[in-house]
């Protein structure tokens, strides 16, 4: 690239002759108007005229042009320009550099952000030189000495991006961002084996070669998200709280415990569906419907001081290291009481995109946890030497058998019966993850913010489950939803193509469909509750009781039935019946209950149940007139949305905490 600039030395060949020729003829090849050129060509008392930036970043192409003109007193200064051939690609993280004025008046290549920011001086190289002998006009004298110093060339960086990886997500990333017109969208690819960065992006982006979506009021722009950027992870923090609690051996997934809500003094947690919670559940159900209060008995169990413990060694509240610039480092919110509880289901703390990838790496490669890397190599030209990023493991916060264990309770979140994670699942593959929808508080209020739209959904995977190979999140806040549209699909519509098209352009195979086993039902009546709980659950069957009773009267399916694993028993006690909550039940299991307890129900739709009159442990009798309204699987998701930000308002009404302590509604999804 060159830069243009007119000498106007008198009485030397080096002076502009006819000004007015002059300004015509180059107002036809750079960006500014003849009159503004002959303005400046006709200042007096100037040794050198400039003009700005129209008369840098000059093409060669365009160069010739000029010359060809035969315009007198026109210099061409050569200068470093760096080029970007690949557009909107990685754009934060490679950054760009442009060319910045020093204080003796050269010019210079200055990195701005990203790789090129951190990396500047490695990349920067020494411009050559040549000194002669002149005349007064400027020419070479005959037989002059001349003294050449060579040019120095920067190192050469080789990033540990997959260009394959990295064009499956901007891609992606652009379509999901068109449709939904989110605040800002994160995403990045690690291989949690060796953390290297396979892909990271981020919307708002630019083109680094033209600059368009640059500019000083485009919000997120100028910052790397995935690394400068602090938010509340929401309920995607629960990886991190199961493999503690896992870790501490106080997690047992066939223990009960009673959802709904959990209270810390006066102030109560509330479970998502407005503190109504699913009875007595197992631990495991209540990590795949993500139950707050799950993990708040959890942490009750490990105890607070323990878990800050492994909060500390998991790396959160401080720097990664990754070698980019700004990297924030988050604050862990753990002074008061329900401020520890709510950090255990990710609220009030605050991460970054690195710090979670960090920590996931443990759960994914046997609990080595590693440290996220972008630079594979730096290679000197001038002397060949290249230097390689070897891996870092920056941690141990887990056992390996903490780990695998971890993997498998977060499959049940994608596969189990009442997961949250359905939405993710990928044809072929196990994905072991967790889901989040996580509060944003308003900067001028300090409150959390309301609506529909107000939140960051999230979801962490990695694939394949059993030995993970990729490591895959995805953040989106405030993204523009329709009625039917939902947070969770939204990000999806990113995860879900990206991981499928990296698992199969990296040959990792499909695994076989796994295989369910039928199950023979036994007799259950004549059991305690709790008796009938436990001994359904070990034949891999779902217990649904019915009743305030102590004892099991009647059960569907009857003893000898065959069902496959994972389906529900019906368990009808002595007590007085009362209503399940049916939401996401089939119309088939369902239609059990009014089977078992003799009461009709009226069934509108098809598909699974969105809605039923009576709530949750209403008691049931001839007189109760219930009506389910089911929606296609398509429609769920959406009412579940809708459904929760209902119930966000109860719980807001139900506490007395400020809103600006870091604390809110208490809910993630």
């Amino acid at each position: 690239m060159f830069q243009i600039s007119f000498l106007k030395l008198k009485k030397n060949s080096l002076s502009v002759t006819n000004k007015e020729k002059t300004a015509e003829a180059l107002a036809k090849y750079i960006p500014m108007s003849k009159a503004d050129i002959l303005k400046r060509l006709q200042k007096k008392n100037v040794y050198q005229v400039e003009f700005g930036k129209a008369g840098k970043n000059i093409s060669v192409e365009t160069k010739n042009k000029i010359e060809k003109e035969k315009l007198a007193g026109l210099v061409f200064t050569r200068q470093a320009e760096r080029f970007y051939p690949n557009g909107t690609f990685a754009t934060q993280l490679i950054g760009f550099a442009q060319q910045s004025d020093e204080s003796g008046g050269e010019n210079t290549l200055i990195g701005k952000m990203g790789i090129e920011k951190s990396y500047n001086s490695v990349l920067t190289g020494k411009n050559g030189k040549l000194t002669y002998s002149t005349d007064r006009m400027g020419y070479i004298l005959p037989n002059a000495k001349k003294n050449v110093t060579e040019a120095v060339d920067g190192s050469d960086i080789q990033l540990t991006i997959d260009k394959k990886i990295q064009t499956f997500l901007e891609d992606t990333m652009t379509t999901v961002n068109a449709k939904y017109k989110p605040k800002n969208m994160m995403a990045v690819v690690m291989n949690p084996k060796t953390g290297e960065i396979l892909a990271m992006s981020q919307r708002p982006s630019f083109n680094p070669s033209t600059k368009a979506g640059l500019n000083a009021n485009s919000a997120g722009v100028w910052q790397d998200l995935p690394v400068e950027y602090a938010y509340e992870p929401g309920s995607v923090m629960k990886i991190f709280s199961l493999a503690s609690a896992i870790d501490s051996d106080v997690y047992n997934p066939n223990a009960y415990f009673k959802s709904g809500i959990y209270k810390v003094g006066d102030i109560p947690i509330h479970d998502h569906n407005g503190g109504v919670g699913w009875g007595s559940i197992t631990y495991r159900e209540g990590v795949e419907r993500s139950s707050n209060v799950a993990f708040a008995t959890l942490l009750n169990k490990m105890g607070t001081d323990r878990f800050e413990d492994y909060l500390t060694k998991f790396g959160f509240g401080q720097k990664t290291g990754i070698q980019l610039p700004n990297e924030a480092s988050g604050k862990i919110l753990y002074q008061y009481p329900v401020e520890k509880v709510t950090t255990v289901f990710g609220q009030g703390t605050t991460v970054s995109m690195m710090q979670m990838l960090q920590g996931a790496s443990a759960i994914a490669s046997d609990g080595k946890m590693k440290l996220p890397y972008v630079v594979s190599s730096i290679t000197n030209p001038n002397t060949d030497e290249t230097t390689t990023t070897k891996m870092k493991v920056t941690g141990t916060p887990i056992s390996a058998e903490t780990a695998k264990k971890t993997r498998e309770e977060l499959t049940q979140v994608v596969s189990g019966e009442n997961g949250t994670g359905k939405l993710y699942a990928i044809p072929g593959y196990s994905v072991a993850g967790k889901t989040g929808t996580s509060q944003i508080a308003n900067a001028t209020t300090g409150k959390y913010m309301t609506g529909k739209n107000n939140y960051i959904f999230s979801f962490m995977g990695m694939a394949p489950a059993d030995d993970p190979e990729i490591i895959m999140y995805v953040t989106m806040q405030q993204p523009q939803l329709s009625d039917t549209q939902t947070g969770g699909e939204a990000v999806s519509e990113v995860f879900n193509p990206v991981m499928k098209n990296s698992l199969q352009y990296l040959n990792i195979k499909p695994a076989e469909a796994k295989k369910y086993e039928q199950v023979k039902v036994k007799s259950y009546a004549g059991k305690t509750k709790e008796e009938a709980q436990k001994a359904v659950t070990a034949q891999k069957l779902s217990p649904i009781i019915i009743g305030n009773g102590k004892k099991i009267v009647q059960q569907l399916p009857q003893e000898g039935e065959l069902m496959m694993e994972g389906q529900k028993v019906i368990l009808l006690t002595d007590g007085d019946m009362t209503v399940p909550d049916m939401t996401n039940w089939s119309r088939e299991d369902a239609l059990k209950v009014s089977e078992i307890t003799g009461v009709p129900f009226t069934f509108k739709g098809t598909g699974y149940v969105t809605k039923q009159s009576a709530a949750a442990g209403t008691v049931l009798n001839q007189e109760t007139n219930m009506q389910i309204e089911l929606l296609e699987p398509e429609s769920v998701d959406a009412f579940n949305q809708n459904k929760d930000e209902t119930d966000r308002e109860k719980v807001k009404k139900d506490t007395n905490i400020q809103e600006n302590q870091g604390v809110g509604d208490l809910l993630n999804g």
